[in-house]
């Protein structure tokens, strides 16, 4: 049954300009976390110790996003995708906004694009694509900061596949 009196939390930054050359961690989440996008096997990795690798083996709609991330800068100019990773349930990406902003002869400013922007044209898209909207409402993000927040996201999501065994809405179990 549908409450009349829920209402949504706002999750962005009050008063920020999401426009704002920066870099910006993101992830977004499938509806009801179910695993659309790829499946995790693990795999011996022979070189040196035996230490056991995931694999990720995108699906046809992991495709789709995988197609859809590189599309990104070719539709927004000045805008990065640097890191991605797709999950089985979710993705997480690292966005650069790096734009000088242009004066046009009117003395308008063009400005960038917003993330909200970004993320709401990659989203209908994927979901255009692939015939059904797959995601959940919103996404989370996260506004980097300095060198060493980079590193340390740069890392989770270089590992995330790795980790992928912690998650707690992890069905599979695969291993």
């Amino acid at each position: 049954m549908f409450n009349k009196n829920f209402k949504r939390k706002k999750i962005r930054l009050e008063n920020y300009d999401y426009s704002r050359n920066g870099l910006y961690f993101v992830t977004i989440c499938t509806k009801d976390r179910i695993s659309y996008l790829c499946t995790i096997k693990e795999t011996l990795d022979c070189v040196g110790a035996d230490i056991i690798r995931p694999i990720t083996e995108l699906t046809d709609i992991g495709k789709i996003i995988d197609y859809s991330l590189h599309q990104i800068e070719k539709t927004f100019d000045d805008v990065y995708v640097m890191k991605y990773c797709i999950m089985p349930d979710h993705i997480h990406l690292i966005i650069s906004i790096n734009r000088d902003y242009e004066i046009i002869s009117d003395g308008r400013i063009i400005s960038a694009p917003t993330i909200p922007t970004i993320i709401g044209s990659f989203k209908r898209f994927v979901s255009r694509k692939s015939g059904f909207s797959i995601w959940q409402k919103s996404y989370y993000d996260r506004i980097i900061r300095n060198k060493d927040e980079l590193a340390e996201i740069w890392d989770y999501i270089e590992n995330n596949p790795l980790n992928w065994v912690n998650n707690k809405f992890n069905q599979n179990k695969w291993r």
